[in-house]
């Protein structure tokens, strides 16, 4: 029951930090107060988002199983939803204001920009990440989930690859995020070391 109230009480806790972020965004754009290119913030606010979501939920597994509270596990399916959310954004924005929608143009930008590919290659990856992770299809795919969900490392990997070819000149930035990438994959090093193994 304790545990209950605690996993109602973060999850909460965690819709307020990842939705409300969002919405004062989009109203600062609609008021014209993001300064003299408010495509480009709000482009890079969702991408952001959507990649400090994603470590987030590379920490929640080292923060239990250190603390001992097994109970944190289950708000990593909220905390992928939500990266999920911030990542159609971050593509919706980006076919709506730079694109205007024109999907041949957008086809051309997936073929002919590196880091766009790696981009749409990233979401295709989480948006399935995003269908499987209800209850129902978890228990359907049985062991099979797992190895999916396995992909999540490579996801991130993927995300950071795009972010950091998308700033181009800046790469202090980009390099901070593939530290923490970095940090959050050693801490799995014993799993990897398995799965070479077999």
């Amino acid at each position: 029951m304790r545990n209950f109230v605690k996993i109602l009480l973060l999850k909460t806790i965690i819709h307020f930090a990842a939705f409300i972020p969002a919405v004062v965004m989009y109203y600062l754009a609609i008021v014209d107060q993001l300064g003299s290119d408010p495509v480009e913030e709000i482009i890079h606010f969702t991408g952001i988002s959507a990649l400090n979501i994603l470590l987030i939920t590379l920490l929640v597994s080292p923060v239990a199983k250190y603390f001992k509270q097994g109970w944190l596990i289950n708000v990593r399916r909220l905390l992928g939803l939500y990266a999920f959310f911030y990542a159609c954004l971050h593509m919706l924005n980006f076919l709506f204001f730079e694109l205007q929608f024109d999907f041949s143009l957008f086809i051309g930008e997936v073929i002919d920009r590196p880091y766009i590919t790696i981009g749409m290659l990233a979401y295709a990856i989480i948006l399935l990440l995003a269908v499987t992770s209800w209850s129902k299809i978890r228990k359907k795919m049985g062991k099979k989930w797992q190895a999916l969900h396995n992909y999540n490392y490579l996801l991130v990997s993927l995300v950071c690859i795009h972010f950091y070819w998308s700033v181009k000149s800046e790469i202090i930035e980009p390099s901070i995020y593939f530290i923490m990438l970095f940090i959050l994959l050693y801490q799995r090093k014993d799993k990897f070391k398995r799965w070479f193994k077999r």
